[in-house]
């Protein structure tokens, strides 16, 4: 990630916080501010990204994140729990202290931080890991970031609860449907993955019939550009056909 170089605009950084980012990423950890409104202040802002000195460190952070990586430059990456990597980037130089002393701040635009995982295949970035209120920005949201477009998350605030965005609701079952044996196909909120694709089969399928179907639908939906870009993760589900 020889791409994070210390900008000239920053030269007079004094490694403080922006205010109101920290307002929301506290708002958030809470539960009262939606990420979206982190990510929207975060495409304004500047980052801290940690150099560090020596490679060859992993370690494990209290919220699951272990250190996995370090590029020539120094740079780390963290590994999720799901094994994808992630990109730290702090608010301030205390946020960053308090998860690695020895680390080095370089001043960044975190549109610039996020063209830089992208551009070393980080799927998510991770703002402040040792707190004191931490966001994990997913990777639709990540791409966002890099290419100076609002995200828009695939699950949205509804009067029930959350809902699947009807955009991306409506390609699930463009994609989806199609499938023969596929009866009918809708997508809701996930309980492992952010968007679960409810499939309702044909009866009467043995499971090589059934590991077919899955494979074509998985197919169509990987090759939705909708879903490409606002779906972080998808799970599968099978429901009563009705």
């Amino acid at each position: 990630m020889k791409s994070i170089q210390p900008s000239s605009q920053f030269a007079g950084d004094d490694g403080s916080a922006d205010a109101e980012l920290t307002r929301l990423l506290a708002g958030h950890s809470t539960g009262t501010v939606p990420l979206r409104e982190v990510v929207a202040r975060l495409a304004e802002t500047r980052v801290l990204v940690p150099v560090l000195a020596e490679a060859g460190v992993v370690e494990q952070n209290p919220d699951g994140l272990a250190v996995d990586k370090e590029a020539s430059s120094g740079v780390v990456a963290l590994e999720a729990p799901d094994g994808r990597r992630a990109l730290p980037v702090f608010t301030s130089v205390a946020t960053m202290q308090a998860w690695r002393p020895d680390a080095r701040p370089v001043p960044v635009e975190a549109t610039r931080a996020a063209l830089s995982a992208v551009s070393e295949n980080w799927a998510l970035i991770v703002v402040d890991p040792a707190g004191p209120a931490t966001a994990l920005v997913p990777r639709p949201a990540v791409w966002a970031l890099a290419q100076g477009k609002p995200w828009q998350p695939a699950v949205v605030p509804h009067e029930d609860g959350l809902a699947v965005d009807p955009e991306v609701a409506s390609e699930v079952t463009v994609a989806a449907a199609p499938v023969q044996h596929v009866v009918r196909a809708h997508a809701e909120p996930g309980r492992k993955a952010e968007v679960a694709v409810v499939l309702a089969l044909d009866p009467g399928l043995d499971r090589a019939g059934l590991d077919t179907v899955l494979g074509q639908v998985n197919a169509r939906l990987a090759a939705s550009e909708v879903i490409s870009a606002r779906v972080d993760s998808l799970e599968l589900r099978i429901g009563a056909a009705r």
